[in-house]
């Protein structure tokens, strides 16, 4: 903050100059004791979302936006936020925030971030396309094409595009009780959940060995209803069955990838829990039906029709169909698909990490692959645009996720399922 200017024993033009400093000193006081952040009076840098905020405070409203925290005061909310105590009690900073016009819909993800400096980008590179189907840059890295293969090799391993073990599910369900897989003698371990044992091999490579049935079919786990009950009663239990068993998937593609195995075992839950049900949703597109609007999983398929029966609003699952119509018009490769659920799983922005630069700089280096894979394998006027769209599309998802996992515990509670199954509890939790 610039001080008073003592005037100085000058005449004449050195006089007059002497009383513009002096008037120009006190106008930058002025200005400088308006710059006071709103919500803790620290010095403002400017205004952030509505508001007149320092960098902490506009830091701290974001993240708790973005992270859906819900702090509780432990007074009477009505704490003091202050430089120094500002730290103390979240929620009421939150409130405060709130209260001195700091708006939550301003606030931008980190997709949409580089979405946006994405399309700046290319607003001022665009270049017209020299020959048809040629591509923007020459090639991929090594490095580039190491990453696609580990993530290919992990995800070919481990993910199983015929929804096999579906299948071998749905046939247990109509087998007498206690013969064959689904039998609850050999059903221990399908839902329990996956993080408490990282050792463990959580996807068997011989079919017959998968532990299906059992506890998904009914409260008492030595009963077991036929396929037909499915479609009327029990039309949630499948739908979550399904879900719980992608989720294990998605578990062993990411312990298949060295530099996720390579993170703390916190990191590894926190990155699994977020990103976990964004994930399936983009493997539920590469089997999505867009002519007939309806998500293939194994041998049966699911409409909004069944969504809403099963307890989800029609408004939301609108809004989940659209979409899947977006990014399924974008006509994405497979590895493009694999790059994608990649970096959704590094995502450090929504969760608690210890090891963040580790996973922001994972999250970096499968960006710019996929930046480079969308360049080397679509023309330019194919993958102009690509890029920033998937982008924006992430940011949708992950809003649809939110919605979906407040209704999936609505669900989850109506039903009694929580028990039954722990994995998919503790990835909505």
């Amino acid at each position: 903050m610039a001080g008073p200017v003592t005037p100085c024993s000058l005449d004449g033009e050195n006089s007059t100059l002497s009383s513009t400093a002096l008037s120009l000193s006190d106008t930058d006081l002025v200005e400088e004791e308006e710059k006071i952040c709103a919500v803790c009076g620290d010095r403002a840098t400017g205004y952030h979302f509505h508001a007149m905020t320092c960098e902490g405070c506009k830091g701290f409203f974001r993240r708790t936006v973005l992270k859906g925290t819900r702090s509780t005061c432990a007074f009477t909310r009505s704490c003091a936020i202050t430089k120094a105590k500002r730290r103390q009690c979240q929620a009421c900073r939150y409130q405060k925030c709130l209260a001195v016009g700091m708006k939550k819909d301003m606030i931008m993800s980190e997709e949409a971030l580089r979405a946006r400096r994405e399309l700046r980008r290319q607003k001022r590179h665009r270049e017209p396309n020299p020959a048809a189907g040629s591509t923007q840059n020459g090639s991929l890295t090594a490095d580039q094409q190491q990453l696609i293969d580990i993530l290919s090799d992990a995800y070919k391993k481990n993910i199983d595009p015929s929804f096999f073990p579906f299948i071998v599910w749905r046939m247990s369900c109509s087998r007498p009780k206690g013969k064959g897989p689904g039998s609850a003698a050999t059903a221990p371990h399908l839902l329990s959940p996956l993080f408490q044992s990282p050792g463990h091999n959580l996807h068997p490579q011989d079919p017959q060995d998968v532990p299906l049935g059992g506890p998904l079919c009914s409260q008492d786990p030595t009963e077991r209803f036929p396929e037909e009950v499915f479609a009327d009663a029990f039309s949630v239990l499948p739908m979550f069955a399904d879900l719980t068993l992608m989720i294990q998937q998605v578990v062993q593609f990411a312990k298949a990838v060295p530099f996720f195995k390579s993170l703390p075992m916190e990191d590894q839950i926190s990155l699994l829990k977020g990103a976990a049900l964004e994930i399936c949703g983009i493997q539920m597109n590469m089997g999505f039906d867009a002519e007939n609007n309806i998500w293939a999983c194994g041998p049966h398929y699911y409409s909004i029709t069944q969504c809403t029966l099963a307890g989800f609003q029609q408004t939301h699952m609108e809004l989940v169909q659209k979409f899947h119509v977006n990014l399924r018009k974008l006509n994405l490769h497979h590895t493009e698909y694999i790059l994608l659920q990649a970096l959704l799983l590094f995502s450090p922005d929504h969760v608690t990490i210890v090891q963040r630069e580790a996973v922001d700089q994972t999250q970096e280096r499968i960006a710019l692959t996929l930046k480079s894979y969308i360049d080397h394998c679509h023309s330019l006027s194919e993958g102009r645009f690509l890029y920033a769209k998937l982008l924006l599309l992430l940011t949708e998802l992950r809003s649809l996720k939110v919605e979906g996992t407040r209704q999936m515990l609505h669900i989850q509670d109506a039903n009694g399922l929580g028990s039954k199954m722990p994995l998919l509890s503790e990835i909505i939790s």
